[in-house]
């Protein structure tokens, strides 16, 4: 029992039964910084459409070490001016006392596959388009699906079947979430966010108000067919499979603004530190 980890190597996926490498092409992407700081342990999220074009952003703050990271879910030239309002920001609400360490990124990519097994092999995760449209979430479709993939291997159960039946509506429910938001501002976004606290103090949990949000009602199973049609569009991959993907969106002209004082600080102070050796994992013509 259990598996043999081969560290160093690589694997053409002709050899493989399982895929489950990351994204090919950028739906959405994410940047951000890690810090040290004194302030006490916290998890902070927010919806602002000028710091996280169509998304979201979030400050983690545990033992010490903290995170302040903006995704962008519009294509976006000079990106990093966007994580230098995000951390502006949040040092205006929150006392950091923030000594960074390095920044980050990453990009996601969002597809629904016509098959999740192609020519023999187990596509999971994010490979397999299982990811979360409206969050950019997937480590828990991830494990279910490789777990789904191990016992299809196995003999034990059909994987098609499976991921179809248990994951596919959750992730079309997401999609659908998605092309909502997407026509979202910040007055929207505070609509939401008003009911989404109001709805918490009702129940005393707000998970109670996502997991409403995730229930693939007659509503949502109506709107499938316009979401595929108007945010979905069809692509060949190049090992031959077809997934129904969604583009990087557009800028809006609203994406269009002048930093404010404090984010050219931060930039000129994260520049002072990348000459020290400080890490940075993306560029700022990222687009």
């Amino acid at each position: 029992a259990g598996a043999t980890i081969h560290y160093g190597t690589r694997k053409e996926p002709n050899e493989c039964q399982i895929i489950a490498a990351g994204p090919k092409d950028s739906s959405a992407v994410a940047f951000g910084e890690i810090f040290h700081t004194d302030h006490e342990n916290i998890v902070a999220f927010q919806l602002n459409d000028k710091l996280a074009p169509g998304a979201y952003s979030y400050l983690i703050i545990i033992d010490g070490i903290g995170l302040i990271c903006t995704c962008l879910w519009r294509q976006q030239k000079k990106s990093g001016r966007y994580l230098n309002e995000t951390i502006a920001w949040y040092e205006e609400h929150y006392e950091l006392n923030r000594k960074p360490i390095k920044r980050v990124g990453g990009k996601g990519d969002f597809s629904i596959p016509d098959r999740y097994i192609h020519d023999g092999r187990h596509y999971v995760g994010e490979a397999g388009g299982l990811q979360d449209f409206m969050w950019g979430f997937g480590m828990r479709y991830a494990i279910t699906s490789g777990v789904y993939a191990a016992h299809s291997i196995m003999g034990q159960s059909d994987y098609e079947k499976k991921v179809r039946n248990h994951l596919v509506p959750l992730i079309k429910v997401s999609a659908i979430n998605r092309f909502l938001m997407n026509r979202l501002g910040d007055r929207g976004f505070k609509m939401v966010a008003n009911y989404w606290m109001r709805h918490q103090a009702r129940k005393g949990d707000g998970l109670e108000f996502m997991k409403w949000v995730y229930q693939p009602g007659i509503f949502r199973k109506a709107l499938w067919p316009v979401v595929r049609l108007g945010m979905l569009r069809r692509k060949r991959m190049d090992d031959g499979r077809t997934v129904s993907r969604m583009p990087f969106r557009k800028s809006l002209s609203r994406d269009v603004w002048e930093p404010t004082v404090r984010a050219e600080e931060i930039g000129q102070q994260w520049k002072q530190i990348q000459r020290g050796g400080g890490a940075i994992s993306f560029s700022e013509s990222d687009d």
